[in-house]
Parts: structure tokens; C-alpha cells; sequence
């Protein structure tokens, strides 16, 4: 059975700091593209970053040189290291891992809001 489980997700005032983890079981970790995704309330789902297998990352305008994405694939577990916090990042943040088979996993999601 394949679990994604999100931590790390709270309070925070803007200009503040989280970090979010993630970690999997059930699946081959290292050779997944992992990534973190967000969901605003009335808004869609929107990427706000990916590591692949290859430790290629990519990010989100929105988030660039804010948030940082990194993996340990001896922990499983993928980490979003969030800074420089705003307002309009609150959102619920979803952890993803997919394979190049396009399997694809979600995990719950960690509210995060970042308020004044």
C-alpha cells in the first residue's frame, strides 16, 4: 500500500519559515520524480516544485528563490523548505510522487497559513 504523509504545515506570519515533509512507503522511493503541489481555496491544484530521480529540480515563478525542494532517499521522505513567506502562499500543500510508468500518488495535504 502506497502512503504519502505530509508534515511540518501550521501558522506563520509573513517573512516566516516552514518545512514541510513528506514521507513515502510503499513505493520505490529513489526512482520517483517528487513533488510538492498547493490548492488555494476556489483555486486549482498549481505546482510549486519537483525533484527527479536525477535530483533535477524545478520551481514555481511564484516560489522561486524562496522555497527550496530537496530528497533523502535513504529516509524516504522529500522536504519543502519554505521562506520569505507571503499571505498569498497559504494554501493546502500536496505531497506527489510519480514514476515514469505515470503512476502517479497524492498524499493528504498540510494546511499552511501564513497570516498578518
Amino acid at each position: 500500500q502506497v502512503q504519502l504523509v505530509e508534515s511540518g504545515g501550521g501558522l506563520v506570519q509573513p517573512g516566516g519559515s516552514l518545512r514541510l515533509s513528506c514521507a513515502a512507503s510503499g513505493i520505490r522511493f529513489s526512482i520517483y520524480t517528487m513533488g510538492w503541489y498547493r490548492q488555494a481555496p476556489g483555486k486549482q491544484r498549481e505546482l510549486v516544485a519537483v525533484i527527479t530521480r536525477g535530483d533535477i529540480t524545478n520551481y514555481a515563478d511564484l516560489v522561486k528563490g524562496r522555497f527550496t525542494i530537496s530528497r533523502d532517499n535513504a529516509k524516504n521522505t522529500v522536504y519543502l523548505q519554505m521562506n520569505s513567506l507571503k499571505p498569498e502562499d497559504t494554501a493546502v500543500y500536496y505531497c506527489n510522487a510519480q514514476n515514469i510508468l505515470s503512476q502517479n500518488y497524492w498524499g493528504q495535504g498540510t494546511q499552511v497559513t501564513v497570516f498578518s
